[in-house]
């Protein structure tokens, strides 16, 4: 969609009604102007945005998180309320932006940001116990509360393991099992009820207010049970004795203070199931953005690559021509035609990195084309594969091209005889070969890389890891060789 595009949506949904807001996720919008325009609730989210210009542009509440927005220009851009978690911002211009109720989670910090207009902190249990005054009484707080619940299990176990009276011991087990279901279910309602309070309660405060609702008829529901099941017999034997040893009913604490302790207990597990899940989201938030990056990064690195080939090869081929034009202007024709031949080639290639192997050695073979008109009956060459299922292989483009270059600048044009260039492809248990063999003279034992083979090198390693090679060998005969296991390379159907 080009901006001339882009105003003419915008203007006719301004004309036709209510905006509706520009959905553009997922999309290489690099460069792009957007200067100016009301983006008001856009979604640019995993889009690449780089060098992008929303000067003066509206994007309240809009969405570019997981984007690129490496150079982006927001010079005085309105962001309320933008959403720009986890994304790069890396050389951003944000001067003179508002940046009201932004947010900037996980992401590279821009130019002159203004820190106190980002969002805070959020408050988690963990940076309110790093506190000097807060963290430390909260922390003493939990830490009485765990140790006495933790003894209070010890002093009733032992109570009915050692109970001489079968009475006393079963009002304990009663007691006992009663906080121990309790406590069971008021975790097991938290569980339940926490993911839809989310979903459904927006402010914190209501959430825990309508939950601590639901606790209060959980509670009652739970005692009552117990009471009835295992309680009520020995209580009421218990009650009738003259001198009760050590339970009587005014030494029970009143009811509404037990209801009290499982309303406490119920919101700290609703808290910290809260706490838990944004912890996870962001975590898989994070690891998702690393993949992203990570995969960013190896794109950029193989247009980089692919960037200093063509001109590599664009040098050398337009000197060839240069060679001609007055001593054999219809080689030089010839050649120029083979040329652009190749650079369709190379500038079709719609942003991929791999082409099929067919098409691969169809430049291969025009590339050579190119160097028979200039080296004339001096040069020999042979396109072959073993294999013709093959050719459905896609491998990274212009791999053979730097190698197949270099066999005749420093193979062939170094004979003064007739030089030969065979490329062969060819399968060997799970590993498929690519052989640039020519008879120019032997690779020196002690051989440095050219840009050539370090590109090669450098694809394979970004692309293959271990599973690619490059190899230089003079014995049984002069090639180079590169080897790629055959589970690596994907088939495009033919």
């Amino acid at each position: 969609m080009t901006r001339e595009q882009l105003e003419r949506t915008l203007k006719q949904q301004q004309t036709d009604g209510p905006i509706r807001p520009i959905k553009m996720r997922g999309s290489d919008l690099a460069n792009y102007d957007f200067s100016g325009l009301d983006l008001t609730g856009a979604d640019f989210s995993f889009s690449n945005l780089s060098g992008a210009n929303f000067s003066n542009s509206i994007l309240r509440d809009a969405n570019l998180s997981f984007s690129s927005l490496t150079d982006v220009s927001f010079e005085n851009a309105d962001l309320t309320g933008a959403n720009l978690n986890f994304s790069g911002m890396y050389g951003a211009n944000l001067t003179g932006a508002n940046l009201n109720g932004v947010s900037m989670s996980f992401s590279g910090g821009g130019r002159n940001v203004r820190p106190p207009e980002l969002r805070a902190e959020p408050i988690t249990l963990t940076n309110l116990l790093q506190r000097p005054v807060w963290g430390v009484l909260i922390g003493a707080t939990l830490g009485a509360l765990l140790v006495y619940g933790a003894r209070a299990i010890i002093y009733f176990t032992n109570l009915i393991v050692t109970a001489k009276d079968p009475l006393l011991a079963n009002v304990n087990r009663f007691i006992a099992v009663q906080n121990i279901t309790e406590g069971i279910a008021v975790f097991v309602v938290t569980w339940l009820c926490s993911g839809w309070l989310d979903r459904r309660i927006r402010p914190i405060w209501l959430r825990h207010l309508l939950f601590s609702v639901i606790i209060i008829p959980v509670f009652f529901v739970v005692s009552t049970s117990v009471y009835y099941w295992l309680g009520k017999e020995p209580m009421e034997a218990l009650a009738k004795m003259q001198h009760p040893p050590e339970y009587s009913q005014n030494s029970n604490a009143p009811w509404f203070l037990y209801v009290i302790a499982s309303l406490i207990i119920g919101n700290m597990f609703l808290y910290a199931l809260r706490q838990g899940r944004q912890l996870t989201r962001k975590i898989s938030e994070q690891e998702f953005q690393l993949l992203n990056m990570e995969k960013l990064k190896t794109r950029a690195e193989l247009d980089a690559l692919q960037a200093k080939i063509n001109p590599h090869f664009l040098y050398n081929a337009l000197n060839s021509i240069a060679s001609l034009v007055h001593e054999d202007p219809d080689k030089a024709e010839e050649m120029t035609l083979l040329l652009s031949k190749l650079f369709r080639y190379s500038t079709g290639r719609d942003g991929s990195h791999t082409s099929s192997l067919t098409d691969e050695l169809d430049m291969v073979r025009t590339y050579l084309q190119v160097e028979h008109v200039r080296f004339g009956g001096r040069l020999l060459y042979s396109v072959s594969i073993a294999d013709q299922s093959l050719n459905g292989l896609q491998i990274p483009q212009f791999l053979l091209q730097p190698i197949v270059e270099n066999a005749v600048k420093h193979g062939i044009s170094k004979r003064a005889g007739q030089g030969r260039i065979d490329v062969k492809i060819y399968q060997q248990t799970d590993w498929v070969y690519l052989s640039v063999h020519d008879n120019g003279p032997p690779f020196p034992n002690e051989m440095g890389e050219g840009y050539g083979l370090r590109s090669i090198h450098e694809k394979l390693r970004l692309l293959y890891g271990d599973d690619a090679r490059v190899e230089l060998q003079n014995d049984p005969y002069k090639q180079v060789l590169l080897a790629i296991r055959l589970n690596q390379l994907s088939t495009n159907s033919q």
